[in-house]
């Protein structure tokens, strides 16, 4: 996909943004110039230098998740980049090009994006804007399943399926940080490896073994307090054979699928499970604008320790003209943590 010609950015108050016409594959991506949002009361304007993939965009694409009434039809849930303009009624200290990340319900493919201020996040000074690209989503997330929704204790065991993705990787480290003992599932040796050298205690290979014996097994019994899952369908009876009695069961996603055959509710019942179910996409921005605060005090500082205990894992970069390849990786299930999408091309030491 080639950007368009040079005469196309000589409208001051246009911008560079990847369109979906007609839902569908990668192919349906297209890259055009189009109109910058306007500011409303107590929004920033976000110049974008990187955005981040998630796989909602890819069921946005293909028209299975259409975004919230009144937000944006671009796609891109997350950003990091420089302030560019600030709206009336814009209450805390923001300032011309300062460094920013944001969580945004969509427009995060795109040159500059409108985010209310409740959402704006400073990027610790140790990280690039590529690396910050990789922060709001992901890490809010797994920050709202562990705190708010799950309410992890200190020694709990914590299974978080998908370990080696975005969310997984979030998730092990906070695990970690609020003194739980997480175990990841993933597909190869080699996530699973990533995943241990975040923090995790143990792995197992769902395509090669019985994740739920394991999880037994490495609990002497007793079963994970928590569960994190995006998979949903086709794991439902592993997930209840290793939940402990008692334990929470968190559904943020349904890879595996939606429908369910079998005897869920009784064995559910017999283990005094919790079934959780979140999405944040959806939420309200007051709710929003209380877990990016709460974030922002409880986990963003640790992003700046010396060493830092916490980091953003990017598995690779593309450039925005790009977006159709990142689309296929992601959905060839190769990345090992955040792709990320330079909108501004970044030098090597940046990124």
């Amino acid at each position: 996909m080639k950007p368009l010609p040079e005469c196309c950015f000589c409208f001051a108050e246009m911008m560079l943004a990847v369109c979906v016409d007609v839902p569908g594959g990668s192919e349906n991506l297209q890259l055009r110039t189009i109109p910058r949002p306007q500011l409303k009361d107590t929004e920033v304007l976000i110049k974008v230098h990187a955005t981040a993939l998630n796989r909602a965009d890819l069921l946005q694409r293909r028209g299975l998740y259409p975004p919230p009434p009144g937000e944006s039809e671009i796609l891109g849930l997350e950003v990091a980049g420089t302030v560019a303009a600030i709206g009336p009624g814009v209450k805390r200290c923001w300032k011309s090009d300062d460094r920013v990340m944001a969580l945004v319900c969509g427009g995060g493919y795109a040159e500059y994006v409108a985010v209310p201020e409740e959402l704006l996040m400073p990027v610790p000074r140790q990280l690039s804007l590529c690396q910050a690209a990789a922060i709001p989503e992901a890490w809010l997330t797994a920050f709202q399943l562990l705190h708010l929704i799950a309410q992890v204790k200190q020694g709990e065991v914590v299974l978080v399926h998908a370990g080696a993705s975005g969310v997984g990787t979030a998730a092990v480290q906070l695990a970690r940080l609020l003194g739980a003992i997480p175990v990841v599932t993933a597909g190869s040796a080699e996530k699973l490896k990533m995943a241990e050298k975040l923090g995790a205690a143990a792995g197992f290979n769902y395509k090669e073994e019985n994740f739920a014996e394991r999880v037994n097994d490495f609990t002497e019994g007793r079963g994970a307090d928590v569960i994190l899952d995006c998979i949903g369908g086709s794991a439902w009876e592993k997930n209840v054979s290793c939940l402990a009695t008692d334990g929470r069961w968190v559904l943020f996603g349904t890879m595996g699928g939606k429908t369910v055959e079998g005897d869920l509710l009784g064995k559910l019942l017999s283990k005094r499970g919790h079934l959780l179910s979140s999405l944040l996409r959806s939420r309200s921005l007051q709710y929003k604008a209380e877990l990016v605060r709460a974030f922002s005090q409880r986990v963003l500082p640790f992003f700046s320790d010396k060493p830092a205990s916490l980091r953003p894992v990017i598995d690779s970069t593309f450039n925005l003209d790009d977006i159709a390849e990142a689309h296929k990786h992601m959905e060839a299930n190769r990345n090992m943590g955040k792709i990320i999408i330079n909108v501004i091309s970044q030098s090597p030491e940046t990124q």
